[in-house]
């Protein structure tokens, strides 16, 4: 039986500034509902932002499970980090663990909800 993956879905306590993140950094459209923000962006399945109240972001690296991440293959890791920090991005890890040279490791970030996700030279 094949599977597709046809959305990931992302818990925020506040989704509007999560929605807009997500959307500013993978581009495509965003629909608003009152509980959820709906990004198609092109060659990815949908990114759902969930309105979760009682949301508390991942303490990861540091603390807490991270419970999952997404990992992104960029062909111009300065200009992905960039548009990432630009977007509302924090980094979680040192730039200098992945560069465009070495071809391995990945530079880490959190969305505004807390979310990890990493970017990688393609």
């Amino acid at each position: 039986m094949p599977l597709t993956l046809r959305s990931v879905i992302i818990d925020a306590a506040d989704i509007e500034p999560e929605g807009a993140f997500w959307h500013q950094l993978l581009g495509g459209s965003i629909q608003r509902t009152p509980t959820h923000r709906f990004i198609q962006a092109p060659g990815l399945p949908v990114v759902v932002i969930q309105s979760a109240p009682g949301h508390i972001a991942p303490g990861w690296p540091e603390g807490t499970s991270q419970q999952m991440h997404l990992d992104f293959a960029v062909d111009d890791l300065m200009s992905a980090d960039h548009a990432a920090i630009d977007a509302g991005a924090t980094r979680l890890r040192p730039t200098s663990e992945a560069t465009e040279d070495t071809r391995t490791g990945s530079r880490v970030y959190a969305s505004p909800a807390g979310h990890p996700f990493c970017l990688r030279a393609a």
